[in-house]
């Protein structure tokens, strides 16, 4: 058995009126897969690319270890030169990634060799971030804090993206005051048995390939596998849902607070807590929908 998946829609081009029309208003993904072959990245942009031109700024690293009390948010978890990245990326398989790289504040001129497409949303043009990860890496499914429209610009390899709208948060073992489900789903290969309700879960499935860009609405929940090494560019628009925005407020504001509050009171204990709270809630929803 796997997960109730959908394939996202995918489209050669998409005009600013038919993004909003069919995708933008009902708030549906879709991959576009010839959108910036005029972009000078299409042909530039690749793993030994990235490597000459970051190639002695430090990044910080991420892997898949469950979340610890004592780190802080976004709190990575190692740090490497990029040229030394890259060669550890392409030599072997490996679980660090990089995440929320800001290529605009590193590297200053990369801004050229990309555009902001005319969508008839509003881009946050200070904020273009990378991700990079290696052979078989991943994210724990997750959403981000201010629920922003999201388009994620694939390099070089391929990724798994997986999605699933906000909906669907009763059945995904969501971690209480936290963006993030239970870290010890394997979202390619769940494991029914310990996790029942994701049988009812039903959200979307693509596989990225180089130049083709993934639209996710406001809110998705998203988990990305690297089948190979890879990197990718998000772009982001403000969510226009007044109950999106409000809710992001909140996370920014209260939400994030809390969470860092309780972690100096309590400690493991609210790490613990909460991570037993996404079992038993969604369970009680299973038995009293």
């Amino acid at each position: 058995m796997s997960l109730n998946l959908q394939d996202i829609p995918r489209v050669e081009h998409l005009t600013k009126s038919e993004f909003l029309k069919d995708y933008f208003k009902p708030q549906r993904p879709v991959v576009i897969e010839r959108c910036i072959e005029d972009w000078p990245a299409y042909t530039k942009w690749n793993l030994d690319f990235m490597k000459a031109a970051a190639a002695d700024i430090t990044v910080p690293l991420y892997d898949d270890r469950p979340v610890d009390y004592k780190e802080g948010f976004n709190q990575p978890h190692a740090k490497m030169k990029m040229n030394a990245y890259v060669d550890l990326l392409k030599s072997k398989p490996t679980k660090y990634r990089i995440f929320l790289w800001n290529i605009l504040k590193e590297v200053p001129e990369l801004q050229n060799d990309f555009s902001y497409p005319d969508f008839g949303l509003r881009f946050m043009k200070g904020l273009p971030m990378l991700f990079f990860g290696g052979m078989n890496s991943h994210t724990f499914m997750h959403y981000d804090i201010d629920l922003a429209n999201i388009f994620h610009f694939h390099f070089e390899g391929k990724k798994e993206c997986i999605l699933f709208d906000q909906k669907q948060n009763e059945y995904l073992y969501k971690i209480p005051h936290s963006l993030i489900t239970r870290e010890d789903i394997d979202f390619s290969n769940p494991d029914f048995d310990k996790w029942p309700a994701l049988k009812k879960a039903k959200g979307w499935v693509c596989e990225l390939h180089h130049g083709e860009v993934l639209y996710m609405p406001e809110g998705y929940w998203h988990y990305m596998h690297y089948i190979t090494p890879g990197f990718s560019m998000s772009l982001r628009a403000l969510a226009r849902n007044p109950g999106n925005l409000s809710k992001a407020v909140y996370n920014v504001f209260v939400m994030r607070l809390l969470d860092n509050t309780m972690r100096r009171i309590q400690g493991q204990k609210w790490i613990d807590w909460k991570n037993e709270q996404a079992i038993v809630r969604t369970h009680k929803k299973m038995v009293n929908p």
